[in-house]
């Protein structure tokens, strides 16, 4: 019984990594867009954040160039870098190029589009629809998932499928 058990486990494990590492994929022209997220604002915060992996399949270069969303009076493409032990953050006011045949990914600590002027609080578990606009490709919207306040990647990003509580799970009933 203890070993149904164990193989039972495995495979919830193994379904949970699936469905959650199948993010939905956004293709806008030669670009594929995934692994789009955000995290969870505290109440009153004016100022939220977009992370997300853009490959350009295409032969010719790109560039995200800004977007828009109903839940930000404003939408930029921005960067952080270290300079002098101090974490500066500024717009890229030309965008961010994504070159033929490279995968760009907008993580924190590095680029990602910035969220400013918020209308309300991101909320975990909520989804965010943000229309991303590139020079070539055009406009898009692509589905932000909001992960917690501390999140570090998306659901799944690990290869684990996000959380799983094994103190809630009953193997009693397995």
């Amino acid at each position: 019984m203890c070993k149904m058990k164990q193989i039972l486990l495995a495979l919830a494990l193994v379904f949970v990594g699936s469905s959650v590492a199948m993010a939905d994929e956004v293709k806008a022209g030669d670009l594929v867009i995934s692994q789009a997220w955000s995290r969870a604002t505290p109440s009153g915060a004016k100022a939220g954040a977009g992370y997300l992996t853009i490959e350009n399949k295409g032969s010719a270069p790109d560039r995200l160039i800004g977007g828009s969303s109903d839940v930000a009076g404003k939408v930029e493409v921005h960067e952080m870098s270290m300079s002098n032990g101090v974490m500066k953050m500024r717009p890229l006011e030309k965008g961010l190029e994504i070159a033929p045949g490279k995968t760009v990914k907008l993580a924190p600590g590095g680029y990602h589009v910035m969220l400013m002027d918020l209308k309300g609080q991101l909320k975990q578990g909520e989804k965010l629809p943000i229309t991303l606009e590139f020079e070539k490709a055009g406009k898009v919207t692509v589905s932000f998932d909001v992960e917690g306040v501390g999140a570090q990647g998306p659901a799944g990003d690990s290869g684990m499928g996000g959380k799983m509580d094994m103190k809630k799970m009953d193997m009693k009933k397995m």
